[in-house]
């Protein structure tokens, strides 16, 4: 449990980290509400290591102190009627080097630093298509809720047209229906 004050716990995740290795975390609200939630990450003691309230999107980097199952925690207290998509990625610890000989003395050959940069640049494109990816789930979940919006809206658009038109067929029969009164005369 990973209670944030008297607030409502919405979700959390236990993950066991190594000790002793740093962990980049990136967390980005996709969908729902204003976009914000609040985050809390503890190591298995209970202390907190971080703790935001009311961010889109952040991203922080730790050391884990020591073995064991952190808790990671989001809560929605402040906008429970609205339900929301949350992006979050852990990375742990440092890539392993491209050769296990990086740590030499000599320099890299011609061919090696030309792995070495395609590498780089990869990891940079790996980052853009995440980035675009999350920004392509925001605009489609936008794009959905428009058009269900839309579709309602039509929905109720041609049952005002239906009463309309059933209203007027009715107006105008009275328009051309005799409406005589027959008089009838008792006793004579």
């Amino acid at each position: 449990d990973c209670s944030m004050g008297n607030e409502e716990r919405w979700g959390d995740w236990h993950p066991s980290f190594p000790g002793d290795i740093r962990h980049h975390v990136r967390r980005r609200v996709i969908t729902g509400g204003h976009y914000d939630v609040d985050c809390r990450l503890e190591d298995p003691d209970g202390k907190v290591l971080y703790k935001e309230m009311k961010k889109q999107y952040d991203s922080f980097t730790f050391t884990a102190s020591k073995n064991g199952t952190y808790k990671f925690c989001f809560s929605n207290e402040f906008s429970t009627f609205t339900h929301k998509t949350v992006y979050f990625d852990f990375q742990v610890g440092e890539d392993p080097p491209l050769f296990p000989s990086e740590n030499r003395v000599s320099a890299l050959t011609q061919m090696e630093s030309a792995c070495v940069s395609i590498h780089e640049a990869l990891k940079s494109v790996i980052d853009y298509q995440t980035h675009f990816r999350l920004r392509e789930a925001q605009g489609r979940s936008r794009a959905e809720d428009l058009n269900t919006r839309v579709a309602y809206w039509s929905v109720g658009e041609a049952l005002i047209l239906l009463v309309v038109s059933i209203g007027q067929v009715f107006l105008l029969k009275s328009f051309f229906s005799d409406k005589r009164t027959t008089t009838t005369r008792v006793g004579s």
